[in-house]
């Protein structure tokens, strides 16, 4: 052991003698190698020439190592002799996205291929201009789309006359995903005031959606042959010649090869429901090979030889020769007839067509309440048109039939795009029904979902706006409104709780009950009635008109002759409560919370200190009587004839809000327990009741019991005539009959005495169970039936 430590000892003086020969290494970066200066001896004075060269200092650093591990002359040689190649999608990869992942509805495709087709009938329309040679003679010269379904051979053909491709179009534009001709053809004319549809180049490939194969053939003028596209959406496409020569003309065939999943797109009624979703209002006449049976009659004499034998028959006779023979007739029908005339001149349509057109698209057959018909400018274009209902669908609230009440469908183009977005107009305008067209709305690749971007919300603002109007233009007619605000009225009070940008324009909408007229009324119209120096407006809530006009929180107001409206909808204090000022100068109080002060009138302090000093201890007495049920009791100034009355605190829920909150299924019964206790019971002092009350509690030799029972019967009375709900019905009653009790002179104490011929009958029905118990006891276990004889049971039961 002593020879190892020594060993160590010997080796580490060694390490420290020979370490300060060795120089401290350091990596250094190819950027700091590149950038070291040479070291260069510049002593003058010397006269020492530099060891190093300009030459050697190049050398060493193209021999600097970079980070990348390569030298700076291996990546010179690197970069200049490198191949450049662009990036690939992977065509098998592209084409599934595009057919099984970006479309969400195989419908898709016939919207796309009939906009497609009317792209190309814009681009020749446009071309033909200029040279009206473009458009060619006869058939050449109609420009039309035509679809036509094959059962026999399972396909769907769509034909067109529009511009029609070339042989490098094919390859060019139908071989390049995400390639748009309409695109380029728009850069190539730079046409502002255009109608093309195709935006992003894939609307074709939704052919593959329902088709396994797709056959292209098409025509242009400014190519002499007619070619022939055909894919199957793999790897490749092919492009011929057409063998047949020239048999379009001008234009385009596109021929789908149906999957067997997809051939109900074959059945007539499917083609022409999806026509009529998708394409309805495309510029062009759309087609469809239609068939349709046809009876004739079938005469089935025959003509015979020259000298026929001649035979009488009877009428019957010749009838029964004569039968009905059914033929299947095949045309083509035009299935597009109703043209989009939001797009027309306003001063050019009629009310009857505004009343037509509501009805095509909305299925309804009932004229509109109103109208609106207007376009937006600025930084979004579009077009729209806007129908009030004359009746309201049912459900109208209901989150289930929401999908139910689609009213407003969007197009792009005359294009449908969705009804089945609900950003373009807030929850309470639900009812309207229009359309919108917009040349440049935001859209995602497969034209089906609105993409949400700062366009959007300009064209909701202008919707919203021009609704508002359309329904203050009706609301002038108070014929005309009555109708619309028995249907629609919840609606507009919900846009005056929710919709705070409009609320001062949906507040001169409202109309409510009030004290002064049977008929419904505005804000507007009360303010015009109102007393001079009156800067208030007074409302109370409650569950009838009956029910408000008797309550006791109105006495002093309609004695003083001022106007009080009466909100009885559910909806109608929430919403009142949310606008708080009309006008932005009256404002609206509910007299059902406290703080009531009527406009004009001085309070008088001294006379208020003296009846509060004076009623104190009654005062004191009830909020200790019923403390958890008030938070404190205070003299009215209100009350007229009722000796008590509960209000809400400014916080609290008065009573119609407390009986709303209850009925809520999913209530949150904890706010609901806080908000109870914000109710503060008001007195009358000038009622005979609290007079007696007053001196009874002044009294100390009055029965406390009693007393008890007046606070209790006192607040409970109040609380029902303010339109609250009794917490124990029960105990209400019990005090009740003890207050009846000691009116008549009777004990309250007194107990229900029990009834006598009751007792007797009690008695009887005893004897009698222990009569039978008895006589059971005395019959045998076991009967022989031999040997005794079973009595009849008659004279079993007299023997009982």
């Amino acid at each position: 052991q002593p020879l190892m430590w020594s060993k160590i000892f010997f080796l580490t003086a060694l390490f420290l003698l020979i370490l300060p020969a060795f120089r401290p290494l350091r990596f250094v970066s190819a950027e700091e190698d590149i950038n070291l200066e040479p070291e260069v001896d510049v002593n003058l004075e010397s006269g020492k020439i530099p060891s190093k060269t300009d030459d050697e200092v190049i050398q060493r650093e193209e021999q600097a190592i970079s980070s990348e591990g390569y030298s700076v002359d291996e990546l010179r040689k690197i970069r200049e002799t490198a191949e450049k190649h662009h990036f690939q999608a992977e065509v098998n990869r592209v084409m599934s996205i595009i057919i099984n992942s970006l479309y969400s509805n195989k419908d898709i495709f016939i919207r796309e291929l009939i906009s497609n087709a009317s792209d190309a009938l814009d681009k020749i329309r446009f071309l033909s201009l200029t040279d009206k040679a473009q458009l060619g003679d006869g058939a050449t010269s109609r420009l039309e789309i035509r679809i036509r379904p094959d059962p026999q051979t399972k396909t769907l053909t769509f034909t067109d006359s529009g511009i029609g491709m070339t042989k490098e179009d094919l390859i060019s534009k139908l071989g390049t995903i995400a390639k748009s001709g309409t695109r380029e053809f728009l850069e190539t004319v730079k046409d502002s005031e255009n109608n093309l549809i195709g935006q992003f180049g894939v609307g074709f490939y939704s052919a593959f959606l329902v088709a396994d194969m797709v056959t292209v053939t098409s025509k242009n003028n400014n190519d002499s042959k007619q070619w022939v596209w055909e894919s199957d959406s793999e790897n490749d496409f092919t492009v011929s010649e057409d063998p047949r020569g020239n048999t379009l003309g001008r234009g385009t065939r596109i021929t789908l090869h149906l999957k067997d999943d997809a051939l109900d797109y074959l059945k007539e009624d499917v083609i022409k429901g999806l026509i009529k979703r998708y394409s309805e209002f495309i510029n062009f006449p759309i087609y469809l090979w239609t068939s349709e049976e046809v009876t004739a009659d079938e005469d089935k004499t025959e003509d015979s030889d020259d000298t026929p034998d001649v035979e009488i028959k009877d009428a019957e006779e010749v009838k029964d020769e004569t039968k009905k023979k059914a033929e299947r007739v095949y045309n083509w029908t035009v299935q597009n007839e109703n043209k989009p005339i939001w797009t027309r001149n306003p001063s050019t349509i009629t009310e009857e067509d505004y009343n037509n057109f509501y009805k095509s698209f909305s299925k309804d057959v009932e004229d509109p309440l109103a109208h609106i018909h207007f376009s937006g400018e600025g930084d979004i274009e579009f077009k729209s048109i806007l129908y009030v209902p004359a009746s309201a669908p049912s459900g109208l609230f209901e989150p289930e039939k929401q999908k139910e009440h689609r009213g407003l469908r969007l197009y792009v183009k005359r294009v449908f795009i969705t009804d089945d977005f609900t950003d373009m107009f807030p929850r309470y305008l639900n009812f309207i029904k229009g359309v919108v067209d917009s040349d440049n709305l935001p859209l995602n690749v497969s034209r089906e979902i609105l993409q949400q971007d700062r366009t959007l919300s300009l064209i909701k603002k202008k919707l919203v706006r021009k609704a508002i109007a359309m329904i203050q233009e009706l609301s002038e007619n108070a014929e005309k409104y009555k109708p619309f605000w028995e249907k629609y009225g919840t609606n507009v009070k919900l846009g005056v709780a929710e919709d705070v940008n409009n609320r001062g324009r949906l507040s001169k909408l409202v109309r409510f009950y009030s004290s002064k007229t049977k008929e419904l009324t505005s804000f507007q119209e009360y303010i015009d009635r109102m007393k001079d120096g009156q800067n208030q407006i007074y409302y109370l809530a409650g569950e009838s008109t009956a029910s408000v006009e008797k309550s006791p929180l109105v006495e002093r107001l309609l004695k003083k002759g001022y106007e009080v409206l009466y909100l009885t909808d559910a909806i109608d204090e929430w919403s009142v409560q949310s606008l708080g000022k009309f006008d932005n100068k009256y404002q609206l109080t509910n007299v059902a919370k406290e703080g009531l002060k009527l406009d004009g009138e001085e309070d008088d302090k001294e006379v208020e200190k003296q009846v509060e000093d004076e009623y104190k201890p009654l005062l004191n007495y009830l909020k200790d009587e019923l403390k958890g049920k008030i938070s404190k009791a205070q003299i009215s100034q209100n009350l007229v004839s009722t000796p008590s009355a509960i209000i809400s605190g400014s916080y609290g829920f008065t009573a119609n809000m407390e009986r709303l909150m209850k009925a809520q299924a999913f209530a949150d019964q904890r706010q609901y327990s806080f908000m109870k206790s914000q109710r503060i019971l008001e007195i009358n002092p000038k009622h005979s009741l609290i007079k007696e009350f007053l001196r009874r509690v002044n009294e100390p030799s009055s029965d406390q019991k009693t007393l008890n029972d007046l606070a209790l019967i006192l607040f409970d009375t109040a609380s029902l005539n303010s339109g609250f709900s009794l917490e124990d019905p029960a105990q209400f009653a019990n005090r009740i009959h003890r207050m009846m009790k000691l009116s008549l002179n009777i004990d309250p104490e007194s107990s229900v005495e029990n009834d006598e011929t009751e007792n007797e009958a009690v008695n009887e029905k005893s004897s009698e169970s222990e009569l039978r118990k008895e006589a059971e006891e005395e019959l045998p276990n076991e009967f022989d039936e031999d040997e005794v004889e079973q009595p009849s049971t008659s004279a079993a039961h007299d023997e009982l």
